[in-house]
């Protein structure tokens, strides 16, 4: 393989190799990761913006956004301020960070930054800003509308039962999850289409235990962000099934019936009992005995008979 690269002068980022190199990130994951890491200091994209401008379409994002998230490189808290206005923080890192140390890097960062509260409208992804006076408010992004996307797939009568019974049960998860009984059908509704999509009870939970703000945050509108977390549905990661274990060659091999100092083992081809020298020494011990011996010198007294009227036949 022959290459021709120029380094740049200028305008250009470097991205480790264990980056591009990732055996877990697909070209999706990695690509987000360099855009990321390629903004200028202070820029404040979402994710999901970075993927509009890659072209990386919805399910494609989702599934990146994930495997960024297992691997470390991607974390992101929702937090809910004074007012009860939601927003989300995301941090984006070069190396794989572990949760303490991404919460680490966010306290610090805050440090430098302090006095942020939330805006308004709907939960925002980055830095909160100011109240806009004097002017039109900005189009709403849609990915941060309250409104979820319509279903993919139909949920039974029996998975909105279980989504019903799950909501209803959040507050064993954690003791801040007091839905309202007014807004527990629209909860329902959504985490009826989890179930519709494939995922499990487990894995609605634990998405809601994974968004939860840390402990000693008071959450003001537990339904609000219940319904936050659920609004956008991951594909179900369906587990790569194992490859058989190869049966060991031992468990393959037979103990020869025949007369050894100890036990041996031979690979049968069919139904032997006995090794290949064992049936060499039997087959040797046949040719030897008088009745095979009979049989052998017959043989070769027809063919002496036959030699001999040969040329009085011609």
């Amino acid at each position: 393989m022959l290459r021709h690269a120029i380094a740049p002068a200028r305008f250009f980022t470097q991205v480790s190799n264990d980056i591009i190199r990732h055996p877990r990130l697909s070209s999706d994951a990695v690509r987000l990761l360099a855009w990321q890491l390629s903004l200028p200091e202070g820029a404040d994209e979402a994710l999901s913006r970075t993927a509009a401008r890659a072209g990386i379409g919805k399910c494609a994002f989702l599934r990146a956004k994930r495997e960024l998230i297992v691997e470390g490189y991607f974390h992101e808290w929702r937090e809910q301020g004074v007012r009860g206005l939601w927003s989300t923080v995301q941090l984006v890192s070069n190396v794989p960070l572990s949760g303490e140390e991404a919460a680490a890097s966010r306290a610090s960062a805050q440090v430098a930054a302090p006095g942020s509260v939330p805006t308004d409208g709907s939960p925002a992804v980055g830095e909160p800003t100011g109240r806009a006076v004097g002017r039109h408010p900005e189009p709403p992004v849609p990915e941060n509308t309250s409104h979820h996307p319509a279903p993919t797939a139909t949920a039974t009568s029996e998975q909105q039962a279980t989504a019903r019974q799950l909501i209803e049960s959040l507050g064993d998860l954690d003791a801040r999850l007091h839905v309202p009984r007014g807004i527990l059908p629209e909860l329902a509704a959504l985490a009826a289409e989890w179930l519709a999509c494939g995922h499990t009870v487990a894995d609605v939970r634990e998405q809601v235990r994974r968004c939860l703000p840390g402990q000693g945050q008071f959450i003001h509108r537990p339904g609000g962000l219940v319904r936050y977390v659920l609004r956008e549905i991951p594909p179900v990661v369906t587990p790569v099934a194992a490859a058989p274990a190869p049966t060991p060659r031992v468990a393959q091999m037979r103990e020869c019936e025949g007369d050894h100092v100890q036990a041996l083992l031979f690979r049968p081809v069919a139904d032997e009992v006995l090794c290949r020298g064992c049936r060499r020494a039997q087959a040797a011990d046949a040719w030897g005995s008088p009745a095979v011996a009979s049989v052998a010198a017959a043989v070769r007294g027809a063919a002496a008979v036959r030699a001999v009227l040969r040329p009085l036949q011609h």
